[in-house]
Parts: structure tokens; sequence; C-alpha cells
């Protein structure tokens, strides 16, 4: 008997053994009824957050404000930073530069500071504000204590990409809002973004390679690696021919804005940016800047769904561009409906919109919402063919309009929040297109005082309804807000900023998804059944 013949027989003396103790170990499926438990919701130990360069303007005057929620069941210990991040050495910088010399001073993109690895803002906890002019020894923002939002500002077009994490009791519902008020110039207006998480495939409808506009993709890596991006276009006739749009590199720590109309020759007034990434995760928004319509960041629409909404038209808007894309070869026929204060209409002329396979389609609405509160809900009229959406929402008249983007956004889920808002010129809408729904509003404390306060809303089946906020008790400085649905029906919202500035009715709405404060940990057990399958 040769050595292969024995090593053949141990293992199956052995693999016997195992079976048959398994054999006697499993659990009596009588016993437990064959049935999983549901698994446990538990607190998000750690998050990432990446907020984009806010403004090359020497005009411009940003507030970054951090809040995170008082969660149930975390330790007492953890903490928050945001680091600013480099300019990206290994991107497409030809290209690039072009891009930059093309447009003014006031158009999107930025040179961080070389030095922004050494930007590390104080221990997490201490709150209070940070340094202004965004420099990488002089933190811009130290997050405050959970349930008390902190701010900071910086001026200038200096001002870099940042990179945050939080762990601990400060990781549940961490959330930034970057807001900047540019005062002259392209993009002028008031700018807003959420802070991303970084993630592998974003897109972007509602983008412009057209001449009026002048739109960055931003790209920001968290990664100790250099992340790969790939950056798609398309238009109305499909895919645009891109020139540099694949294999982008974007450095570790760093940040890379890409000009899209350096990557096509083509100019098209709408266009859906994919961004997929290769290798590692990345943060990604889209800075539209209009030469005479101010400007906004775009952020990315929610996954492709066969239905969507689009929650939030300010009830003011004077002008509708609702912008689609089918990612698929199928059409998509879809329903154009608008859910009110009333319940859910149909656009007179605008019942139904056709969007082909691997094209972008658009179409105006028009002053829709006719001073009411109102949601955009798409439905597929036949089989459903998964689609993203959003809209891009005018505010005034003639010289003195501002433009602002809705993507089609998530539910609020387990609970939803927003950061940034004031006593005045804070709206909230809320939608539930799919039945009646209940909803916990909690306004903080302020940045600089104030005492806590919720209120509890019931939304009708199909409506939009804009929410008279709570107000925090002798509220000083601004304040976040907490969206907690008390029912199972599926409800969607986003919050509008609004200021005025020399007549021009400048605005920024930010939806509020879920903000993933929770992760479901199913229970494990041991069970040596699974060796005889």
């Amino acid at each position: 008997m040769n050595r292969t013949t024995l090593s053949l027989i141990a293992a199956a003396t052995a693999l016997a053994a195992v079976t048959g103790f398994a054999a006697l170990s499993a659990p009596d499926p009588a016993a437990t009824g064959d049935t999983a438990e549901a698994a446990a919701h538990l607190p998000v130990e750690r998050t990432s957050l990446l907020c984009p360069p806010p403004s090359t303007s020497d005009l411009a005057e940003t507030t970054y404000t951090s809040f995170t929620p008082v969660t149930k069941g975390t330790e007492n210990k953890g903490g928050a930073e945001l680091r600013a991040a480099e300019r990206s050495e290994t991107g497409p910088d030809d290209e690039q530069d072009a891009g930059d010399a093309e447009g003014d001073e006031s158009t999107g993109g930025t040179e961080s500071d070389k030095d922004g690895e050494d930007g590390k803002s104080d221990e997490g906890g201490k709150g209070g504000k940070g340094g202004k002019g965004g420099k990488p020894e002089d933190p811009v923002l130290a997050p405050g204590e959970p349930g008390k939002p902190a701010t900071g500002d910086t001026s200038g077009g200096e001002a870099p990409a940042l990179v945050g994490t939080a762990d601990g009791r400060f990781a549940p519902g961490w959330t930034v809002q970057q807001t900047t008020e540019v005062a002259a110039g392209t993009g002028r207006g008031l700018q807003g973004v959420t802070c991303t998480a970084p993630d592998t495939e974003f897109w972007f409808p509602g983008a412009s390679t057209d001449a009026d506009r002048t739109d960055y993709v931003h790209l920001t890596n968290p990664g100790d690696s250099a992340a790969v991006v790939d950056v798609e276009l398309y238009g109305e006739d499909g895919a645009l021919e891109t020139t540099v749009g694949e294999g982008i590199t974007v450095g570790p720590h760093a940040t890379e804005p890409i000009l899209l109309s350096t990557l096509t020759e083509e100019e098209q007034t709408d266009v859906t940016v994919h961004v997929v990434v290769r290798s590692g995760r990345v943060g990604a928004a889209v800075q539209a800047l209009d030469a005479e319509l101010g400007g906004d960041w775009l952020a990315a629409s929610t996954d492709p769904a066969g239905s969507l909404v689009l929650p939030g038209i300010p009830k003011d808007a004077t002008a509708v561009r609702l912008v689609a894309f089918a990612p698929g070869d199928a059409d998509a026929d879809l329903k154009v409906r608008l859910a009110s204060p009333s319940g859910l209409i149909t656009p007179a002329g605008q019942e139904t919109l056709r969007v082909k396979g691997g094209m972008t389609a658009a179409v105006d609405l028009g002053d829709l919402t006719r001073g009411e509160a109102g949601s955009l809900v798409l439905t597929p009229t036949n089989g459903a063919v998964p689609v993203v959406a959003a809209v891009r929402v005018l505010r005034g008249e003639g010289d003195a309009r501002e433009s602002a983007f809705i993507p089609a956004a998530r539910p609020v889920g387990t609970r939803a929040t927003s950061a940034g808002n004031t006593a005045e010129g804070t709206t909230l809408s809320v939608t539930a297109p799919e039945g009646t729904a209940r909803i916990k509003v909690t306004a903080s404390a302020g940045t600089e005082g104030g005492t806590p306060v919720s209120e509890t809303y019931t939304i009708k089946s199909g409506t939009t309804q804009n929410i008279d906020l709570p107000v925090p008790d002798g509220l000083k400085g601004t304040y976040a807000l907490t969206i907690e649905p008390q029912s199972d029906t599926p409800v969607y919202a986003s919050r509008t900023l609004t200021v005025t500035q020399d007549d021009v009715p400048a605005f920024t709405v930010q939806t509020l998804p879920d903000d993933r404060g929770t992760v479901a940990v199913p229970k494990a057990e041991e069970d040596l059944s699974v060796l005889q399958r």
C-alpha cells in the first residue's frame, strides 16, 4: 500500500468522524421551528464622509455644520475629525488645466493645499468653531457632542476638499452640511451639499456640457491607496465619445475635479454622468454652474429603479426641468405625477415621459407647483424598467433667477438627519406617495444655545406637506433636524435653504434619505450540520 492510498484512507476516516459528530450535534428542526430570528439593528461603529472643495471664487463664503443625533446603544467613547484632502497629482492634469483656463475665477474646481494630509481636527466632542481659511494646521470644524451641532467657516476659493471619519458614539447618523454663498460671477447664489459616504458607483442625470454651463464632477478618495475611476457621459442620442474619461487615477487622501466639457467635444444641454470605480472607493458630486442662472451641487440619484420619487420642489418654482436616463437597452415609459397638498395629480400635457434605453431624456414641466408644495412621482406605465432621474428647479424671474437640483431620493427609512437649519429660511418637505404616514420631527439644540423640541405630523396618502417646523426654545445659531417615521408607509423628504442676495432668491435643496445610523446584524449560531450538505 503506497503513501497516497494511506493518505486517502486517513482523510476518509477523519471526514467520517466529523460527519458523525455533526449528525449527533445538529439541532432538532422541530425544537427550533426551523425559523431564523429577525436581525437586530445596532448602531454603526464607524462612518466616513467626504466633502468636495466648495468653490474657487474669491467671493465664496462657506459654512460647515456637523451633527450626530443621539443614538441608543452606543458606548460612551469615540470621536470625529475632518482632514483636508490633497489635490490629486495623478489625474488628467493636462485636460484639467485646459478646462481651468476656459472658465473665469468663479468657476468650479479647486486646487487644495498640498500639505492637507497634515490637517487634523481637534478631538471629537470638543465642539465649537474651527479657524477660518481652511488651513490644514487650523481645522475648519471640530465636530460637537452627539445631540449638539457644531459649525465652522471659511472664505475665498482655496478651501480644500475634506475627508471625515467618526467612530463610537459619534458615528451613527453623522452628517456634515456644506453651504456656500457666492455673491457674483458664474454660479452666483447659494450652493449646498451634504457630504457623502464613499461608494463605487454614482449616477448624475441633469449635468450639462452646454456652453453656458461649467460643470465639474469632483472625485475624492479617502483610501490609503489610489483609486481608479471611469467617468461616462450619456446624451440624448446615447453614449458621448470621451477622450480621457477612462482610467482616471485619484491619489490616496486626495481629490480630483474633472471639467465635463474637457471629456467630450459635444455640447449638450442634458447629460447623465455615470461614475464607476474600478478599484477603491470615492465620494462623488457634480458642481453645476451657469453663467446666468446661478448654480448648485447636483447630488447622485438613488440607484436605478422602476419607480422614483423626487421630493420637495419649492412652491414658488418658476420652472422645473425633468431629466431621466435608462441605463439598460430597454426603453422606459414613465407616468409623471405631482404629489400636491391635496393628492396626486397629472401635469396637463406631460402625462408620460418615454426614456429610450441608454439615452438621456428631458422635459420642461414649467411652473407645475403653482404656489403649492409638490414632489414628482415617476411610475412605470407598463413593465418596470430601471431609470435614474433629477430635476433642475428655477426660482425668480428674468435676471434675478437662481437654480438648484433635486435628484430622485431613497426613502427616509429609519431616520434621516439634516444639519445647518436656520429659524427662518428653512423648509422641510415630506411626501408619502403610497399611503398615510406619521413622522416625528426633532429640532436639536442650537450651535450656540437652545433646547431640543419634537413634534409629530401626519402626511396623507399621495400628498406633499411643507412642515411647520418646530424651533428649539431659546435658539441661538443653527440647528439640526431628525425625521423618524412612526409608521411602515415609506416617506420621502427634502430640506430647502433660502436667502436673498440683491433681489435674487438664492436657494439650495438637499434630499434626506436614511442616515444609515444603524445596521442589521443577524444572530449567528454554530451549526455543524452544514458539513453534511
